[in-house]
């Protein structure tokens, strides 16, 4: 990335300042603005995360707000109410009080002396979340949003659920946040009451993971924040922003093909990143490209952001498997709306014993069974990659070994996708709880297979997520399993496989007991979104090379850091573990003074064969200095399950020094609701 110090507008930076709400609760503030904003007003942007912006955010947000700042913008990073140094306690995601607390926020910014009057939100992941659930409730100042790693849909499509399936990342996810909601605010900002206000966050916040669990299907709690119950209440221009190794790139899709508004898409070849620090790169200029939406949508000039193609996204070329990629090859392709008439869908027939047909092929229907493992899922990856090294999908032939595999012969030409694939299964079970993955994986000329997207169905809610049903054993079921949308070119001579599973732990819990699923072949179906290339409209694509602002404070590593996933086979007891050890050691913010320590560890384990010896356990470890103040927590989750009941235990410490002053213990059993 280029830092870019020298900007059209000199930028005056805030370190610190209050936002007063309505009920005297006072949320804080870093604010970057031109120095002549108050003779010459500009537009604001707001970005309103619950990640610290003192500390944990610091470098990000530097990088992008006084960019953004030195082009004529004044950019505020407000910590969520009971985050960071703001006060109150936070209770959960997305609740009515923080989306409440942004819309004073906005307006509060729209009447400052050094704003125009309008406003504009970027974020990515939670901020993308209330961007457009902020959106939603309609602020007159609001004009446009950038939205990036978000969700438009918090049951179907977030970090908690998949096709109705109850995802590892629920767990990993909620021990992020009990470990963040049990950090105090920063001394030197908040004074004395610093220990006041820990303790409330402490004794306050609770064990988000209990709530999130006793809400296993889509209810009035997942439907909050879901703004795709009402697409016609966002009336502001949205730009959707997102990556193909991130786990929210099916919103762009969504939102494209809903919105009613002014809107674009851009997917990359990104992990769960803004793109100008995307990784697997290549990252490229996106501040450039925010400039010009908030120069067309807050300052009314023409930038030509709007005759770009309402989708630009990155077609990924063939590549080796392996968990990390520093850079995927590939090309921008663009579309002028979605969903597009370009394209088609390709069908292929599931055949005996383990083909795909295409339709000029007459397959006679023939019953195929499978049980799989618990074994299937080692090598998955997270349903989120937020580091993009190492935790990607590896090499798919060791999975497919616990799998029905279903493989076309050689591609006579090349072959490109956009879209999601979607598989069409005419099938049977023997247990009324029961699951399918299903993953599409490009096999190159050395067999190597490459995963290239996957879905997952829990067969209960097949007609729906409201109201699942059992299955009836034995009986004949059509279900449809929706892939996750990629775009992806297959070169000729590759084979297209699609992989069948009755499980895929760790990355979603498996089903009370082992299942027997038969698969109709000749009956099911594969389909693929077939893109024909347009090389000369694809070759206008282009991105500027990445730029940001320079940083505030130098970061100097003091401790060393380290990520690793181990797949640990213990074949003596028969017992199966993923280790993952995300250690960012500690380092020092030189000019606060501040040291930051932060290590998190996570065991997914089972035993032979038993789907009820699954068990996930994290442990995250936190902490400050300064000086003679020095604070540290310890948060510790396990979940386990038997075939009625999931089965909570946390644990959370906090330390001044070498004392421990306060300690919490949880033990709950909550049911399992056909999950």
């Amino acid at each position: 990335m280029k830092i870019v110090t020298e900007f059209p507008r000199q930028v005056r930076i805030e370190e610190h300042l209050w936002i007063t709400l309505a009920d005297g609760t006072r949320l804080a503030a870093r604010l970057w603005r031109p120095k002549d904003a108050l003779e010459h007003p500009v537009p604001a942007i707001l970005e309103y995360i619950p990640y610290r912006k003192r500390d944990s955010t610091r470098a990000r947000d530097d990088r992008m707000h006084h960019y953004i700042a030195g082009h004529g913008y004044a950019c505020l990073r407000v910590d969520l109410r009971g985050s960071g140094d703001s006060e109150g306690v936070l209770k959960d995601e997305y609740l009515q009080q923080e989306l409440d607390d942004g819309v004073e926020v906005i307006e509060w910014l729209s009447e400052q002396p050094w704003c125009t009057g309008k406003v504009g939100m970027i974020g990515i992941s939670w901020g993308g979340f209330n961007g457009l659930q902020i959106a939603a409730l309609q602020p007159p100042a609001l004009k446009a949003v950038v939205s990036a790693c978000s969700t438009d849909d918090r049951y179907a499509d977030d970090v908690h659920h998949m096709g109705g399936c109850l995802l590892g990342d629920n767990l990993s996810w909620a021990s992020t946040m009990f470990a963040y909601n049990s950090l105090p605010p920063d001394p030197e900002l908040v004074g004395d009451q610093w220990r006041r206000m820990w303790f409330q966050r402490l004794e306050g916040s609770g064990l988000w993971l209990e709530q999130w669990l006793r809400h296993q299907r889509r209810d009035a709690y997942w439907k909050h924040g879901s703004v795709c119950e009402d697409w016609s209440a966002i009336r502001c221009p949205v730009m959707a922003v997102s990556g193909w190794a991130d786990g929210y790139s099916n919103a762009v899709f969504r939102l494209l093909a809903h919105l009613r508004v002014p809107r674009l898409g851009l997917v990359g070849p990104w992990s769960h990143k803004y793109p100008h620090l995307g990784v697997p790169g290549p990252a490229i200029g996106f501040l450039q490209e925010c400039l010009r939406w908030w120069d067309h949508w807050l300052k009314g000039k023409h930038t030509g952001i709007m005759d770009e193609p309402m989708l630009r996204a990155w077609m990924q070329d063939s590549v080796p498997p392996t968990t990390y990629y520093d850079e995927r090859p590939g090309r921008w392709v663009g579309e002028s709306r979605w969903p597009s008439p370009q394209v088609t869908r390709r069908a292929w027939t599931l055949a005996w014993p383990g083909t795909l047909e295409t339709d000029e092929v007459d397959v006679p229907e023939r019953k195929m069974t499978l049980r799989s493992p618990l074994s299937v899922g080692l090598f998955a990856g997270k349903w989120c990659s937020y580091a993009a090294t190492p935790d990607l999908p590896h090499d798919q032939r060791e999975e497919d070994g616990g799998a029905m595999v279903f493989t076309s012969a050689p591609l006579d030409e090349p072959l490109e996708m956009l879209g999601a694939a979607l598989v069409e299964l005419e099938l049977s079970v023997d247990r009324p709880v029961a699951m399918v993955a299903a993953r599409l994986s490009d096999v190159a000329t050395d067999d190597k297979a490459t995963r290239i997207t996957y879905g997952l169905l829990n067969l209960t809610h097949r007609d729906g997520s409201e109201s699942p049903r059992p299955m009836e054993p034995d009986r004949s079921y059509r279900v449809r399993v929706k892939l996750n949308d990629v775009a992806q070119r297959f070169p000729a001579g590759h084979r297209i496989r699609l992989s069948l599973s009755t499980s895929y732990w760790p990355l979603a819990w498996p089903a009370p007991e082992a299942v027997r699923l038969r698969i109709h072949a000749g009956a099911s179906r594969l389909l693929l979104p077939v893109r024909p290339p347009r090389d000369a409209e694809d070759a206008r694509i282009a991105f500027a090379e990445p730029e940001g602002g320079p940083a505030s404070t130098e970061t100097v590593q003091i401790r060393g850091q380290a990520h690793n996933w181990r797949v640990i086979r213990d074949l003596a007891l028969d017992r199966s573990t993923l280790e993952v050890i995300d250690d960012q050691g500690a380092v020092l913010l030189q000019e606060l003074g501040l040291e930051m320590q932060r290590k998190a560890q996570e065991w997914y384990s089972y035993r032979g064969d038993d789907f009820n010896s699954t068990r996930g356990e994290t442990v995250w470890e936190r902490g400050f200095r300064r000086g003679d103040w020095q604070v540290r927590t310890v948060t510790r989750t396990v979940l386990t399950s038997t075939p009625r009941d999931f089965l909570l235990h946390a644990e959370l410490d906090a330390f001044e020094g070498e004392r421990r002053v306060y300690s919490r213990n949880w033990d709950v059993t909550i049911p399992r609701d056909l999950v």
